[in-house]
């Protein structure tokens, strides 16, 4: 594994800490089809309880990009067509039926400092 590979595997490993003590329960992580990756895959405890769709974006400090810049219109069409071919070949196959709460697209930015603990920024239905 390169060091970008390990820089993303941490910042996704901090990501779902923070999903989970927000509530979510996780479902899956890197899943794949032919159109691409979702990083993690939730259920949202609120009463609403909608499946999430997850974008994790991590940079070390001083970078040129903040983690949150990285989503891109483009990006966020391919999120979206990523979460219809999961909801088709995960969810309906076990459920029948969509999820009672709808699906939300989130994003989480981790910004890893060169001393101290990462930062986590979650904006909840970017696309």
């Amino acid at each position: 594994m390169n060091r970008r590979d390990a820089l993303g595997r941490f910042g996704e490993d901090v990501a779902v800490r923070r999903l989970r003590e927000a509530g979510l329960t996780v479902l899956e992580r890197n899943w794949r089809c032919r159109a691409g990756e979702i990083d993690v895959v939730a259920r949202d405890a609120a009463p609403d309880g909608a499946l999430v769709i997850c974008e994790v974006k991590t940079r070390r400090s001083g970078g040129f990009q903040h983690p949150m810049a990285a989503l891109t219109p483009g990006k966020a069409r391919r999120l979206r067509e990523l979460a219809e071919w999961w909801l088709s070949e995960r969810w309906l196959r076990e459920h029948g039926a969509p999820p009672s709460g709808g699906v939300r697209i989130d994003l989480l930015g981790v910004l890893v400092p060169r001393r101290g603990a990462p930062v986590v920024e979650h904006v909840r239905g970017v696309a």
